[in-house]
């Protein structure tokens, strides 16, 4: 079976990131996260998307039980059929919303 890829966001999906980035230290996982990408990765190949230090992001995936549901980690927009990050808007064909959208963005978080 082909599965077909979703590139999942690292800080503010899979941890309890707030805003406070620090290039030493990746937070927690968030509740649920483990059983999400156990349950996604049985349908879809997982790829973690992120700007962190690869290795730090390997470390933490190992040290949270999580890194046999990821086929691989980048920091590049590769080709996949869906993206999940915590700070992105759906473009819906219509630039004036598009751009009303992003004078109000706002992260879950904040």
């Amino acid at each position: 079976m082909n599965k077909k890829t979703i590139l999942i966001d690292l800080d503010g999906v899979l941890n309890n990131y707030k805003g406070n980035f620090n290039n030493e230290f990746i937070p927690e996982i968030k509740d649920g996260a483990k059983n999400f990408l156990k349950k996604l990765s049985m349908n879809y190949t997982i790829k973690l998307f992120t700007t962190r230090n690869k290795i730090l992001a390997s470390k933490w995936l190992i040290e949270n039980g999580v890194d046999k549901y990821i086929s691989d980690i980048t920091n590049i927009k590769e080709l996949s059929w869906l993206y999940i990050d915590d700070r992105c808007i759906r473009f819906d064909g219509d630039f004036t919303n598009l751009e009303n959208q992003i004078k109000t963005f706002k992260t879950w978080y904040s």
